[in-house]
């Protein structure tokens, strides 16, 4: 797993803030009800952007649902969702879930119906300002990361999509994922990619053919390898790689600052 259940967000939480979050439910295509987590943006900070969370192999645990706070903190609507409502139901995702036989029965075309049933509910909402989000993007961790990569190439009108730590290269844990190296052809949005320079999982190799990948594609991109920083760098725990994190939080509201229409 990408982090322990104990683990945050490296962003500090903004108070006096008026964004709200509620756990929610959410219905994909074939009628499957799953578990996520809304996060309406600060009115004061609302800039017409969206965001879906895809977490890692965890599911929707607490610093997903955190997450998703920050960035309606800094003014973007955000949704994090579960994976596992096919097989584990709408049961919490704590320290006793044993995620991985759930993970391992994951399918890239559910997890893809998901996802695009989590663009639609933002779409939906209006916030404070009686605007629904304009420019709707996706952050994955790890897992995720590989998927929000792909999402890129769902047809979903995405502005943007973002990955941290995600693998270039074909998922073992996905039945049927395609590899996001092989994808980037049919991309239809600007990509920004974070990894880890001393990520034992995703060679530095393997980032370079994914940058090199999207830029004979002509995908806009942003690839980003922090030296000596490992898998999930992105966590408060991590205090050596804050400045990384923090880095690597600022460069995501930049993207998304640079891709949302006015």
């Amino acid at each position: 797993m990408c982090f322990d259940v104990d683990s945050q967000p490296p962003v500090q939480p903004l108070f006096g803030s008026d964004a709200q979050g509620a756990d929610i439910t959410l219905t994909s295509a074939d009628g499957t009800t799953f578990a996520a987590y809304a996060a309406r943006a600060d009115s004061s900070t609302a800039n017409g952007a969206g965001i879906v969370i895809l977490p890692d192999v965890r599911g929707l645990y607490q610093f997903y649902k955190d997450l998703a706070m920050r960035f309606a903190e800094a003014g973007v609507a955000a949704v994090a969702i579960d994976y596992f409502a096919r097989t584990a139901g709408l049961t919490a995702r704590d320290d006793d879930f044993e995620f991985m036989p759930h993970v391992q029965q994951t399918k890239w075309e559910n997890i893809a119906a998901d996802a695009a049933s989590a663009v639609a509910y933002l779409r939906a909402q209006t916030g404070a300002n009686g605007q629904a989000p304009s420019s709707i993007f996706t952050v994955g961790f790890c897992f995720g990361g590989s998927v929000s990569f792909n999402q890129a190439a769902q047809k979903l009108g995405l502005a943007g999509v973002i990955g941290f730590y995600g693998r270039p290269v074909t998922h073992p844990l996905m039945s049927g994922s395609p590899a996001p190296i092989d994808m980037v052809g049919h991309y239809e949005c600007p990509v920004l990619g974070l990894f880890g320079g001393a990520d034992q999982g995703i060679p530095v190799e393997q980032v370079h053919q994914f940058d090199e990948a999207l830029t004979k594609a002509n995908v806009p991109h942003e690839i980003v390898i922090y030296p000596g920083a490992p898998h999930s760098f992105f966590d408060r725990k991590q205090a050596e790689f804050a400045k990384e994190s923090a880095d690597a939080w600022d460069r995501m509201l930049a993207f998304i600052k640079a891709n949302t229409k006015a």
